[in-house]
């Protein structure tokens, strides 16, 4: 498989991901139950995005080619179908199987990404060779860092996507078989881990910035151990509370790295203004998480947690660096434009903090505003995408 076929299935996983963040969108607007929104947002919209993206960058990173040139061609289907499935058994009047089959599906897809990746990159899991070209020359030993932690997200992977199918089939499970253990594992341990190691690869390319030296130091080591202690001591205790703080640590301190890239630049663009939005959501909903830690959870903030970090920091930080590898400017389609895309990133922004206001306060009413608002972000976002690949496909 050449590597403009690989882009074409990047491209094909990144559109289907922004679909299911459009569906999160109708899904939250309707009052589905969390368990069909964590679904739709997290197996659906940032996972995905996860899957195409790491077929195209991860081989590049450890300077290396796709060692399972069909990985993507099996994988899509399977993954479609498995997140599909699950949302669908999240609803009252699913089949029986749906679960079990979706949950099946999806780790047969996990499997095939993890295992094509992992048999990529074999004899150099430490990320030794970057590709780090001549001008980059100076950013070498932090995209060592940044490599070697590429596999952790995917032991998380497969330990989260593991956690799914026990729960579905009656297989021996792990953490209990909680599936928010298994939603930690893939969120925290999965998505906002590959956040990191390809953010600290891309972003201060993207920025023409130097990050503080400290910053892989406080946030890595945080990224990989905070999950795992979440995962296996939910919903409290010591070790909980540890994990916790670890995940906190993890994201502010990048949020930190991402304030300083933004004021050291000289560059602006409209995918930073989502990177940016998505790293104050994202201590949002940290802080949210450790106050449960520390106080106990209170009715009505568990989903708003979930939103703050799965829509608000993965989401718009997916959504901002969406827009760097795929500028909207140079689309010649009806609404293409960074004006479009600011306005995709401030619906869902603008909307997202709506909702969750109205959970906190129990205000119906916001929360409905918030959900049209967030849907038509949505819509733009995929409006946006749809038109730019299409345009590539036709070159």
């Amino acid at each position: 498989m050449t590597t403009a076929t690989v882009s074409r299935w990047a491209r094909r996983f990144v559109f289907t991901g922004a679909l299911f963040l459009l569906g999160w969108a109708l899904a939250a607007l309707v009052g589905t139950p969390r368990r069909v929104e964590v679904v739709l947002v997290l197996f659906g919209f940032v996972l995905h995005t996860v899957f195409g993206k790491g077929y195209s960058l991860v081989p590049v990173y450890f300077d290396r080619e796709l060692a399972v040139a069909r990985a993507p061609l099996v994988q899509f289907p399977l993954s479609v179908g498995g997140t599909a499935l699950l949302a669908l058994d999240g609803l009252r009047a699913s089949p029986a199987w749906a679960g079990a089959v979706g949950a099946l599906c999806w780790s047969l897809g996990v499997l095939v990404f993890a295992g094509s990746l992992l048999w990529t990159v074999r004899g150099d899991l430490s990320g030794a060779a970057t590709g780090t070209g001549s001008v980059n020359a100076h950013r070498q030993a932090l995209d060592r860092v940044a490599n070697a932690f590429v596999p952790v997200a995917l032991v998380y992977l497969l330990l989260g996507s593991y956690g799914v199918l026990a729960v579905e089939t009656g297989l021996p499970v792990l953490f209990d078989g909680g599936g928010a253990r298994a939603s930690h594992l893939l969120a925290a341990g999965t998505g906002a881990l590959f956040v990191f190691a390809v953010g600290f690869r891309l972003l201060p390319r993207f920025f023409v910035a130097s990050p503080p030296r400290f910053a892989p130091v406080l946030v890595f080591p945080a990224a990989a151990g905070g999950p795992l202690l979440i995962a296996t001591y939910l919903p409290s205790g010591q070790w909980f509370r540890l994990g916790a703080v670890l995940e906190a640590t993890a994201v502010v301190a990048f949020a930190i790295v991402l304030g300083v890239l933004s004021y050291r630049s000289e560059r602006r663009r409209v995918g930073f203004c989502g990177v940016l939005a998505g790293a104050v959501c994202g201590c949002l909903g940290v802080g949210l998480g450790l106050q449960f830690a520390l106080g106990g959870l209170q009715p009505g903030l568990g989903l708003a947690h979930a939103r703050l970090n799965l829509v608000g920091f993965l989401g718009l930080t997916i959504v901002g660096v969406s827009y760097q590898f795929y500028p909207p400017a140079v689309g010649t389609f009806p609404g293409a434009g960074d004006r479009t895309a600011l306005g995709a990133i401030a619906c869902l922004l603008v909307g997202l903090v709506l909702g969750v206001t109205g959970l906190a306060f129990d205000a119906p009413g916001i929360e409905l505003l918030g959900g049209v608002i967030a849907l038509a972000g949505a819509v733009a976002h995929v409006w946006l995408l749809g038109g730019l690949f299409r345009e590539r496909a036709n070159r």
